[in-house]
């Protein structure tokens, strides 16, 4: 009977902490914080760039990404850009795109030093810079470090067919959150550090009741054990000593 009741209560337990978590509709990249480096006077910080920004304290960001079918001009769909700023050196970082699954689309997540983009004219190409270019810094004989700070590149390519010959020609705009996720001593994303402890809570909590439950039964069934043995040995000695 007691081995019945703690089957009912560990079954939940257990198919909760044994369940995987679902990745669909999520696009991620994992990278670290570069170290400040002093900017040449010739290239513009990031922040003039006039881009979308996230920061470890404000880190979300809805908005509508746009997106495209593969072609030769586009292969690789749409390029949204964004600026990564405040920075920790060395820290671990995670960006998450999630979208809804009614508008199946292809996102590629990577990340660049503002020097590699400013420097390879690709990626110059598609980094939508502002109309006025920004005012030349004063000249200084020792450059400022500039803060920690990387550019966030995403691609989008639309992934579905249909019919409709409008949705086939004019993609519409993907609905999306844009997450900036610190990682806690760089082994647990801090959103996910909640339910990593309430994982750990219900573990502990199951081990105690499962040894409330079960160790009680096996005591009873040790002892039993014993006097029953204990018993048999009596019974038997004087069993002899009668005989003699």
């Amino acid at each position: 009977m007691a081995a019945l009741r703690i089957a009912r209560l560990l079954t939940p337990i257990l198919l909760f902490l044994l369940t995987s978590p679902v990745a669909a509709n999520t696009e991620k990249t994992i990278f670290l914080g570069p170290v400040p480096a002093a900017a040449p006077p010739t290239q513009s910080p990031a922040s003039s760039l006039g881009l979308p920004t996230l920061t470890p304290a404000n880190g979300t960001l809805r908005t509508l990404l746009p997106a495209r079918f593969p072609s030769p001009d586009h292969p690789d769909g749409v390029a949204t850009w964004l600026v990564l700023d405040n920075l920790t050196p060395g820290q671990r970082y995670e960006v998450r795109v999630c979208w809804a699954a009614t508008q199946p689309t292809e996102f590629t997540l990577t990340t660049f030093p503002l020097t590699a983009v400013l420097s390879t004219p690709a990626l110059l190409a598609s980094l939508p810079l502002p109309q006025e270019p920004p005012s030349p810094p004063p000249k200084s004989s020792t450059p400022s470090p500039s803060q920690s700070t990387l550019l966030l590149r995403i691609l989008a390519t639309a992934d579905y067919f249909t019919t409709d010959p409008s949705l086939m020609r004019d993609v519409p705009p993907v609905a999306a959150d844009i997450i900036l996720d610190p990682f806690l001593f760089n082994a647990v994303p801090r959103s996910l550090a909640g339910t990593a402890c309430y994982i750990a809570a219900v573990a502990v909590a199951a081990y105690f009741i499962a040894m409330g439950l079960v160790l009680p039964r096996l005591e009873g069934v040790v002892f039993g054990s014993a006097a029953a043995g204990g018993g048999g040995v009596k019974g038997k000695g004087g069993k002899g000593g009668k005989g003699e």
